[in-house]
C-alpha cells in the first residue's frame, strides 16, 4: 500500500474494511470520502470492480474509488463506466522538526483530548459534524485536537494523530471571521510540537488541489508535495 494511504487509514480510520474481489471497500458511516472509498489490492478485473460496487451498494454508500499514482488502467476502466474525476488531492509532508523549528505560542494553541464543546462547535461550523468526530475517536494511536486562539477568542481547530513515526493533521478549520490572522500557522506549529514530543519524525497533511489558500499555507511552511491521488465517482 502506498505509504501515505497507510498513514491516512491509521490516523483517519474507516468504521470497517470489507474485501470485495481484489478491492478493499471502506465503510465510512458518514465520515466522508477518505473513509468510504474502495482501493485496489494488486491485479484486478472488471468482475472485481463489479464486486466493489455491490459491496458499496450493500453498505448504502455511493460508488467511489480512490485512484493512486500508477493506477492509470483502473482510472481508464472507471472512466469507461461513467465515473468522473472528483477532488484531486495533494499530499504534503516535511520533517516534523522543520515545522517545530520555531516555538509554539503557548497562548495561541492548545492540545486537548477529548475535544471541548467549543472545538466541536467550530468543526460543525466547517461542516465537520459528529460522523467525522467519530472517525477521530476511532484512531488508535497517539492523537489530540488543537484549539487555536486569537485575541482571547477560539479561532480554529484541527485533529492530529500518529502512526509509527508519522503524524498526519486532519480537519483544520479556521472561523471565517478570524482568518488571515495567523491562527492556521500557529495551529500547525502547536501540532508539530505535540507530534515531535510523541515521537513523530515526519508530518503530513492532505488537501484538495482546489483549496488554494490551504495549498499556499502548507507550501509557506516548507512542506512539499510527496504524493497525489483522486477519486472517481458516478
Amino acid at each position: 500500500m502506498t505509504g501515505f494511504l497507510a498513514v491516512t487509514d491509521a490516523t483517519w480510520p474507516a468504521a470497517a474494511r470489507h474485501p470485495a474481489g481484489t478491492f478493499t471497500v471502506r465503510e465510512g458511516k458518514g465520515g466522508g470520502q477518505r473513509v468510504s472509498a474502495a482501493t485496489a489490492n494488486g491485479h484486478w478485473t472488471e468482475d472485481d470492480i463489479d464486486a466493489a460496487e455491490r459491496m458499496q451498494a450493500r453498505l448504502g454508500q455511493p460508488p467511489l474509488f480512490l485512484i493512486r499514482p500508477g493506477e492509470d488502467a483502473l482510472d481508464a476502466a472507471l472512466a469507461a463506466r461513467g465515473y468522473r474525476v472528483k477532488d484531486p488531492v495533494n499530499v504534503y509532508e516535511c520533517a516534523t522538526a522543520t515545522l517545530a523549528a520555531q516555538p509554539a505560542d503557548p497562548m495561541a494553541g492548545f492540545a486537548v483530548w477529548p475535544p471541548l464543546a467549543i472545538m466541536r462547535d467550530l468543526w460543525a461550523e466547517g461542516g465537520i459534524g459528529p460522523d467525522r468526530i467519530a472517525v477521530m475517536e476511532r484512531a488508535g494511536g497517539p492523537k489530540t485536537a488543537i484549539l487555536g486562539r486569537v485575541s482571547d477568542r477560539a479561532a480554529g481547530v484541527a485533529f492530529v494523530a500518529i502512526a509509527g513515526e508519522r503524524a498526519m493533521l486532519h480537519a483544520l478549520h479556521i472561523a471565517p471571521g478570524l482568518r488571515r490572522q495567523g491562527s492556521a500557522v500557529k495551529i500547525m506549529r502547536t501540532a508539530a510540537h505535540w507530534a515531535q514530543d510523541h515521537g513523530a519524525k515526519r508530518f503530513s497533511v492532505l488537501v484538495t488541489e482546489a483549496n488554494g489558500a490551504a495549498n499556499a499555507l502548507y507550501a509557506s511552511l516548507a512542506m512539499e508535495i510527496v504524493g497525489q491521488y483522486h477519486y472517481r465517482s458516478k
